[in-house]
């Protein structure tokens, strides 16, 4: 079969043909897991991207490990295409299914498996929801350190499949650190079990790290077997006011060179003041500033709180910083970090544009500058939040649309500076997607970030693991 020859019409089937697939497909999963009313298309076809259409020939929702593979199987047989479905909660419509595909939900491959307290791992199905391997690892005295805003509706295979990042990447790094062993199904229906929790494994190439970040173009995680390590102790967050981004580096420097940080948070005074407005919070301090750092730090003796009081004089001596405040509590730390991680909530009424940028941390302050005056300039009488994960060279860019605009001209509007937006990115020698992927949204602009010859090279890959080219068509390249 050649690659062409992948269904994935803007109309469904024929009537007849249709429910012949519908019985073959009820024959693998059962009929229970077979769904084809619209309304299982509208939630299981989209992710939190507005932009497409859900319209999946049929939605499925496998038991087994073995089901998913029957499944690929099948797929290939009929010539479907398919996408593989988490918790849809991405933000560059990797998940969608517009186009007639056989959508693969992967909800009930959600148990916790086998646990082992010396390697400190535990065998999780793709299925398992963030916050419940969070709250394992609690239990167990441990820690899984890959946190964000959806961690409570976001699934670990999609979060392996995106490579998510979060607040605690500039102590902790990415997903792809805590993947000591992988189960996928490969375009080709095979099952591969790769790297089987081993901490050391030279022995030739690292097909695990091939599938993370792969947002399902190769195959489908089924499984993973995450790394937990020892939980932090007694957390301290500062909130801290900061005249300009040049400022929030100088902090970043100041306060890195002394403490290991967990988190290092920026947001904009604009943000502030949606969050404060429409979220029922209130402000750490009265003096306003152009921009605010969120430092979260380990307490590990009396000296330690000692010390991040002397950085934070010194930071205001030097004009770093204007004002500040220190939790003093569980609750308020919680309260703090809320400031920071209630902003996307919040602005979600005004359904922003959303662009997920890196470039090396020290060059965030001049490529911050050039970005925000390009799009003042285009967009002068639209709304600019910025917020991100600073510590690690990643910011996030929401211009709020009008409600004045329709939706379509807002995105045709901003879509033309998205443009101009990513060509710095290119001259910085940074990331278009930071962490939310490729997906449909960003694939025109791979190429800013990805040489022809990267490109070439990952589209032979993809040939390898899905030679009839039915997983995820579409998304990252075409």
């Amino acid at each position: 079969m050649s690659l062409n020859k992948v269904s994935i019409s803007e109309d469904f089937m024929g009537v007849e043909t249709k429910e012949r697939l519908l019985r073959l497909l009820v024959e693998i999963v059962g009929k229970d897991g077979v769904r084809a009313d619209e309304k299982s298309a509208s939630v299981y076809g989209i992710d939190w991207t507005t932009v497409h259409t859900p319209n999946p020939c049929a939605v499925v929702l496998p038991k087994t490990i073995e089901q998913v593979a029957a499944l690929v199987g099948f797929a290939n047989r009929e010539g479907l295409a398919v996408v593989s479905s988490g918790g849809r909660t991405g933000l560059s419509g990797g998940a969608v299914a517009a186009r007639g595909e056989l959508l693969i939900a992967l909800d009930n491959l959600n148990t916790l498996g086998s646990f082992n307290s010396i390697d400190r791992t535990v065998v999780c199905g793709a299925g398992v929801i963030t916050e419940q391997l969070q709250q394992f690892a609690e239990k167990q005295g441990l820690y899984y350190p890959v946190d964000f805003a959806s961690s409570g509706s976001s699934q670990i295979g999609g979060n392996i499949s995106t490579n998510a990042g979060g607040i605690k990447v500039i102590r902790y790094g990415m997903t792809r650190d805590w993947v000591a062993g992988l189960k996928v199904v490969t375009g080709r229906g095979e099952v591969l079990d790769l790297n089987k929790g081993l901490k050391k494994n030279n022995a030739g190439y690292d097909l695990r790290q091939i599938f993370i970040g792969a947002e399902g173009t190769l195959g489908i995680v089924v499984e993973a077997t995450m790394q937990l390590c020892r939980p932090p102790t007694d957390l301290s967050v500062m909130v801290l006011g900061v005249p300009n981004m040049s400022a929030i580096m100088d902090v970043l420097n100041c306060f890195q060179s002394k403490l290991d940080l967990t988190a290092f948070e920026f947001f904009s005074e604009q943000a502030l003041q949606k969050v404060v407005e429409h979220g029922g919070l209130i402000r750490p301090f009265e003096t306003p500033t152009e921009y605010y750092a969120l430092l979260e730090y380990e307490q590990f003796s009396s000296q330690s709180e000692e010390l991040a009081m002397t950085l934070f004089e010194h930071c205001v001596e030097q004009r770093w910083v204007v004002d500040g405040v220190v939790s003093q509590s569980t609750a308020q730390l919680k309260n703090l970090w809320r400031l920071r991680e209630d902003i996307s909530e919040t602005i979600s009424r005004w359904t922003p544009y959303k662009n997920d940028m890196s470039v090396l941390t020290s060059k965030i302050p001049s490529f911050l500058q050039e970005i925000d005056a390009l799009v003042n300039q285009q967009y002068p009488d639209f709304e600019i939040i910025w917020f991100g994960h600073i510590g690690d060279g990643n910011v996030h860019l929401n211009i709020l649309k009008p409600e004045s605009l329709s939706m379509d001209a807002f995105n045709q509007r901003c879509g033309l500076v998205s443009k101009q937006v990513f060509e710095i990115v290119q001259v910085y020698g940074g990331s278009v997607s930071a962490e939310h992927g490729v997906g449909l949204l960003k694939k025109e602009y791979l190429s800013y970030s990805r040489s022809t010859e990267e490109v070439a090279l990952m589209r032979q890959i993809k040939t390898v693991f899905d030679p009839n080219g039915i997983m995820n068509p579409g998304k990252i390249f075409d």
